[in-house]
């Protein structure tokens, strides 16, 4: 890794994300993404490299832990809540299973995953809704999608091509096999799955093109806080006609926010002359994007 005229180690580097990944919550994140993580750390704080070679002192500690917070912040509140082994043991199951059995299996592993296990309730309004404005898409592309794409028999979709992006590598491999599964079910429907970094990677790779995309609950993921550039860059590089934005319209200690609607949302597509419809679900706010 270079931080300017400065080269680091690479054992020194792969030691460190040893170390930072040693919390289990954080086990199965993308090493890229990491390694962006820690790119950005050292170049703000170029003093800090010298602590590399001194993994027992304090401040080598203070660099793991500021790390670990950092990671925890952009993913850790969506992280799964069952093990893997738990959910693959489900998809087993699935792929015997009859389609009310299947129902229910999808609605376990929903269950499983923070965001989604909040939409269980709506995912039977949602999809109809937004299928209402966009036309019934033909492709969809989920940015950070966790385990959404386990929804996808909920989205009453006979043919589909679905590409899923997410941080966690055991996310991915879940998602792999379950569109293994349902392309077995129905040669129409396929699906692709890759770990992606939103807040790094979206110069260096293209998404591909789709009808609609689903952007849940990531801008605060990518702004971090400052400003929203990073959102308003995603959202440019992206070729969908549509883009879903969602955000809570609960606050994290579960109260009921007194104005959810994002006024810098409506902003930006004012003046980008995009046109936007609001979908309002009880804990969570849809914005549908219509982009010229």
């Amino acid at each position: 890794m270079r931080i300017g005229a400065v080269v680091i180690d690479e054992t020194a580097i792969e030691n460190l994300i040893s170390m930072i990944k040693q919390k289990k919550e954080l086990r199965e994140l993308s090493e890229e993404f990491i390694r962006h993580h820690l790119h950005d750390y050292f170049s703000k704080r170029p003093a800090m490299v010298m602590v590399l070679d001194t993994p027992r002192s304090e401040k080598y500690k203070r660099i793991v832990k500021d790390i670990r917070a950092f990671l925890r912040r952009v993913y850790g509140l969506f992280r799964i809540e069952k093990g893997r082994e738990d959910i693959r043991g489900l998809l087993k199951e699935f792929s015997t299973a009859g389609t009310i059995q299947q129902k229910k299996i999808l609605e376990i592993i929903l269950s499983t995953h923070s965001s989604t296990k909040e939409r269980l309730l709506i995912y039977a309004q949602l999809y109809p809704q937004l299928w209402k404005i966009t036309g019934r898409p033909s492709k969809i592309l989920d940015l950070g999608c966790g385990l959404n794409p386990f929804s996808l028999p909920l989205m009453g979709l006979r043919s589909v091509q679905y590409y899923g992006y997410d941080l966690s590598m055991e996310e991915v491999s879940l998602l792999r096999d379950f569109f293994i599964l349902l392309h077995r079910k129905n040669s129409l429907i396929r699906g692709e799955a890759a770990v992606f970094d939103l807040l790094h990677s979206l110069s260096e790779r293209k998404l591909p093109a789709a009808d609609v995309c689903f952007l849940f609950k990531m801008t605060d993921v990518l702004d971090q806080g400052k400003g929203h550039k990073k959102t308003e860059e995603l959202l440019k590089h992206l070729s969908c006609r549509f883009v879903v934005v969602s955000f809570a319209t609960k606050t994290m200690s579960g109260k009921k926010m007194t104005a959810p609607r994002r006024s810098w949302m409506e902003w930006l597509c004012n003046r980008l002359g995009w046109k936007f419809t609001i979908v309002e679900m009880p804990d969570e706010l849809f914005y549908v994007i219509e982009k010229n």
